[in-house]
């Protein structure tokens, strides 16, 4: 027995993920991210206490072009999550939490994290 008249959940094909959902689901992602890269921190310490040798083969892996794509992901991560982050304080003061407040504010948080991963990057090298 079936119930034409019953709705129909939206499928993927034709349901859009809104900017806001976009950044909350993004803000998790980049705190996971970040733990997973201060373990990377953690080794390039060991490595500079370890010794020229150890740190050479350590810089080494972080000068391929598969360890720079690494840090530069990591350095996003880091901008976003921080961007993301003073969003989240301004909400707590009960400012921006309007839809098209917050959908502005999530757009410019990710734009600013993109230029200040671009802007670290220029000085950096």
């Amino acid at each position: 027995m079936t119930n034409n008249d019953r709705p129909l959940s939206p499928h993927l094909s034709i349901y859009r993920w809104p900017v806001t959902m976009a950044t909350s689901i993004l803000h998790r992602a980049t705190g996971i991210a970040m733990a997973a890269g201060f373990i990377l921190f953690v080794f390039w310490l060991a490595d500079s206490a370890a010794g020229p040798d150890a740190y050479a083969v350590f810089t080494g892996a972080a000068g391929s072009i598969f360890g720079k794509i690494l840090l530069v992901g990591w350095s996003w991560a880091f901008f976003y999550h921080l961007a993301n982050g003073i969003r989240h304080l301004v909400w707590d003061t009960g400012r921006g939490l309007g839809k098209e407040e917050a959908t502005r504010s999530a757009w410019f948080v990710i734009v600013l994290s993109v230029v200040l991963t671009a802007g670290f990057w220029l000085v950096a090298s």
